[in-house]
C-alpha cells in the first residue's frame, strides 16, 4: 500500500479492509466448514483439521509467491548496497515519527477515532443474543448471523470499498468529517433499538446502516495513518500507526462488558454514543497530511 501512488492508496484501502474481511471468512467459516466435512468423510476429526490447514499453508504459500513477484514497495524499503545488517535503528524510527507534525493530535485522533466503536463492536451481539430479560433483543443465533453476520459483513465491505473510491476522486481532506459522521452517527440506532425494540425489519437495517457506516470511517482512518507515514521509514510508522490504533481498541473493549453490565443496555448505548464525540473533535487538530505529503 505504501509504495502506490496517493490516489491508489486510497482507491486500495477499501479493497485491503474488504480483502481483510474474506480473510476472516476463509479462516473461520471456510476452513471450518472444510474440516467438518472431511473428517465426517474420513471418520477422524483429527483428518478433517489437517485437510483444513494444509488448504491454509498452500493458500498463503501462494499468495506469498504472488505477493513477491508482483506487489510494489516503497522505495526506501527496497533493498539497498551498504545497509546494516540491522535495518534502520530502532530509536531513530521512533524519532522520526515522533519529530512529526503535531504528532499529539495525531496520536490523540488515532486513539479516540474509533473509541465509540470500540466500545460497541464488543456488545453489539451480545445485545442481539441476550434475552428481553437482560435487555437484549433476543434474536436466535441464526438471526444473529444472518442480520449481523451476512447482512452486516456485506454493508462493511460495501462502504469500505464506496470509501476508498470516494477519497480517490475527493480527497481525504473533503471526505474525513463525512466519514467520521458516517462512523458515528448510526450508533444511535443502538440506543433507539435498546430502548424501542422496533420489529426486526428495523433491527436489520439499524445493524446494516452501522455496519456501512463503519466501512466507510475505517477507510477514511486507513488512509489518513498511510499519509502520515514518512520517509524514509513509512512502513515502520504505518506499523507504529497500527499499534496504537490496537491500543485503542482493545482497551475500550475490555471494558466494554464490565460497564454494561452495570449500566444496562439503554445507557451503555448512550455513553458509546457520547464517546463519538472526542473522536471527532480530535479532526479539529490534525495536520492536513494529504496536502504535506507525509514527508519529513
Amino acid at each position: 500500500m505504501l509504495g502506490l501512488t496517493r490516489p491508489a492508496q486510497a482507491l486500495f484501502a477499501g479493497v485491503r479492509s474488504t480483502a481483510y474481511r474474506i480473510a476472516m471468512l476463509f479462516a473461520s467459516g471456510g476452513l471450518v466448514v472444510l474440516a467438518g466435512r472431511v473428517g465426517r468423510s474420513a471418520g477422524d476429526p483429527g483428518m478433517g483439521w489437517i485437510a483444513a490447514l494444509s488448504a491454509a499453508g498452500a493458500v498463503f504459500a501462494s499468495l506469498a509467491v504472488f505477493h513477491a513477484w508482483y506487489l510494489p514497495r516503497p522505495v526506501p524499503d527496497a533493498p539497498r548496497r551498504g545497509a546494516g545488517r540491522g535495518g534502520a535503528p530502532f530509536a531513530a524510527v521512533f524519532r522520526s515519527y515522533a519529530a512529526q507534525p503535531s504528532v499529539g493530535a495525531v496520536l490523540a485522533f488515532i486513539l479516540l477515532y474509533r473509541l465509540g466503536e470500540a466500545m460497541l463492536v464488543k456488545m453489539a451481539q451480545p445485545f442481539l443474543l441476550d434475552p428481553p430479560a437482560r435487555g437484549g433483543l433476543g434474536l436466535s443465533t441464526e438471526g444473529v448471523g444472518a442480520i449481523y453476520g451476512t447482512a452486516g459483513t456485506c454493508c462493511l465491505l460495501a462502504g469500505g470499498i464506496l470509501g476508498g473510491a470516494l477519497i480517490a476522486r475527493f480527497g481525504l481532506r473533503r471526505c474525513i468529517w463525512p466519514m467520521a459522521l458516517a462512523l458515528n452517527v448510526p450508533d444511535l440506532g443502538y440506543l433507539y433499538l435498546a430502548w424501542a425494540r422496533p420489529p426486526l425489519p428495523w433491527v436489520a437495517g439499524l445493524v446494516a446502516a452501522e455496519q456501512f457506516g463503519y466501512g466507510l470511517g475505517f477507510t477514511g482512518f486507513t488512509v489518513f495513518l498511510m499519509y502520515i507515514a514518512r520517509e524514509p521509514y513509512k512502513t515502520a510508522h504505518y506499523a507504529i500507526s497500527t499499534g496504537v490504533m490496537a491500543l485503542g481498541m482493545m482497551a475500550p473493549g475490555a471494558a466494554s462488558g464490565f460497564l454494561q453490565e452495570r449500566l444496562g443496555y439503554p445507557a451503555f448505548f448512550a455513553l458509546v454514543c457520547a464517546l463519538t464525540i472526542p473522536g471527532m473533535a480530535s479532526l479539529l487538530f490534525i495536520p492536513d497530511v494529504e496536502n504535506a505529503g507525509g514527508k519529513g
